[in-house]
């Protein structure tokens, strides 16, 4: 027996499984049809249609049968394009800005990682005891307890970073000429 939608959406309103699944067998390609062409493209078309076909069991309890089932769901579709444009809109708009705050994010992280790099390399090339003293101190700690694990004096650690700077700054001064 060849039931009308409009029976099949009333038992698959009432839990009608097998009713739920002949409404989708005969509908869901003019679903996808018609998302399709409301969001003119078919990965935003297959989202559409597969969001219709997981809300529509509740929704299919408040059709009424005054109009006809496929009349009903075109507007289902039609309401669900527009909220996901509304959506994506809103989505949108709150999104301005945040571009081009996060390319500046993004190039100041390029610009420290490049700094950390440069220097990276750069201790390389000192002297073990200045790489030492150095690499403490940029690690927070104080220049007295850089001397306490070095085993040397406060004094001692304050010249060797004054050292560490100046070949530092010469190898950036031979670098920057080059």
């Amino acid at each position: 027996m060849n039931l009308s939608d409009e029976a099949l959406a009333e038992a698959a309103a009432h839990g009608d499984k097998a009713a739920f699944s002949d409404l989708l067998e005969r509908h869901y390609d003019r679903v996808f049809a018609f998302a399709f062409r409301l969001t003119g493209g078919r990965t935003e078309a297959e989202d559409l249609t597969q969001d219709i076909c997981a809300a529509l069991p509740s929704k299919l309890l408040r059709f009424e049968a005054r109009a006809r089932f496929t009349t009903w769901l075109y507007r289902v579709v039609l309401n669900a394009a527009h909220d996901r444009r509304r959506r994506q809109e809103a989505h949108s708009r709150a999104a301005e800005g945040w571009g081009d705050w996060e390319i500046a994010r993004q190039a100041a992280n390029a610009e420290t990682d490049a700094r950390i790099d440069w220097l990276t390399e750069a201790m390389r090339a000192l002297p073990p005891d200045l790489r030492d003293t150095l690499a403490l101190i940029l690690d927070d700690l104080t220049h007295a307890e850089a001397a306490e694990v070095l085993n040397i004096s406060e004094g001692t650690v304050s010249w060797r970073l004054s050292q560490a700077r100046k070949h530092l700054r010469a190898l950036k001064e031979k670098e920057d000429t080059a």
